[in-house]
């Protein structure tokens, strides 16, 4: 269970899903210690926003700390004092991963490393460590269990390998309590325009009428956002399941070609696709199939998935045609 006494440290907490995980721990009462990656404008991320719309209590139950897990001094410091660890932070565009590589080495294998070291150090109560079902490459056969054999599909999909094998062997050598938990692909406001579903809604919110794509043969298995954070949360509530690495996953999947349909549809917009060639990935490194089996996760927990994928797309449509969110978005330039 997570000790309310105990601060909860959330990595990566400036991006996508860790800005939702935060806002929902302090909607539950929790105090967060968060990080946003340093940088010299003192810039928080999606955390600007969870600031923004925070109520008084929450804002004095926040604090957000600025650095960067490839350092070992960073880490150490930041987790003293934390009962419960999320660990998001990681580089995630795979496009960019075939261009520098080594960055994801330094920050999802070597930041995890450092992130176990620390935790270990401190002796914290639990460790969740935030895998991707990209680490399981184009289904061999569905739903996808977490017995599905690895296939590094891309420099990407092999550091969070990477990184799942090294907080587990913490887990074997330390008895470190971690739990990995593996999400499928979550979509949702506030998620980067390189995934398939903003850079659709994206592009149709901002007016334009011909949508760049990639390839729309792949199927996906897509959680909303706040789907997967409960998800989170229930894993690191749930006793004896450290060492576990744990499903995030509805056990559906749908094409891109559907998922682009449905999106102009429940923004009713009549838009015409065209396939951009910089955003087809490499034929061996393209994932074609993912649909995940949560048998798992529901045996362990009370988790479902709540949300349905046509009303996950329309609350993430609501909040991309919000002009004030849109502006933040450079919808022209397709950003690896």
């Amino acid at each position: 269970m997570i000790d309310p006494h105990k601060i909860v440290c959330v990595t990566g907490a400036d991006g996508f899903i860790g800005s939702h995980l935060t806002e929902m721990l302090l909607s539950r009462g929790f105090r967060v210690r968060a990080l946003a990656q340093y940088n010299s404008f003192n810039y928080w991320g999606w955390l600007e926003d969870v600031m923004s719309h925070a109520d008084a209590s929450a804002r004095e139950r926040l604090e957000v700390v600025t650095g960067d897990v490839r350092d070992p001094n960073f880490c150490r410091e930041f987790v003293k004092g934390c009962g419960t660890v999320f660990h998001l932070a990681a580089l995630i565009a795979i496009p960019y991963s075939y261009i520098a590589p080594d960055s994801y080495v330094a920050t999802n294998i070597t930041g995890t490393l450092n992130m176990c070291q620390a935790c270990r150090d401190s002796e914290v109560d639990r460790l969740i460590v935030t895998s991707t079902s990209e680490v399981y490459g184009t289904a061999r056969f569905v739903p996808i269990p977490e017995t599905h054999p690895r296939q590094p599909q891309s420099p990407y999909s092999a550091t969070k390998i990477g990184a799942d094998a090294i907080a587990l062997s913490f887990f074997n050598a330390f008895n470190l309590p971690v739990v990995v938990a593996r999400p499928f692909n979550t979509y949702g406001p506030r998620q980067s325009a390189r995934a398939i579903i903003p850079t659709i809604i994206s592009q149709i919110a901002s007016g334009k009428e011909v949508i760049k794509v990639g390839d729309l043969t792949p199927t996906r298995d897509f959680n909303f956002v706040n789907d997967t954070c409960r998800g989170f949360i229930a894993l690191a509530q749930t006793p004896g399941i450290e060492g576990r690495e744990i499903n995030l996953a509805t056990g559906t999947e749908i094409s891109m070609a559907d998922t682009l349909r449905t999106i102009a549809e429940v923004m009713g917009r009549d838009v015409r696709f065209e396939v951009d060639r910089v955003r087809l990935r490499p034929s061996a490194s393209e994932v074609r199939r993912l649909c995940g089996d949560n048998s798992l996760i529901t045996s362990l927990t009370d988790w479902r998935p709540e949300v349905s994928l046509r009303e996950g797309l329309e609350i993430t449509a609501r909040w991309f045609s919000n002009p004030e969110n849109i502006a933040k978005y450079k919808v022209d330039i397709y950003n690896r």
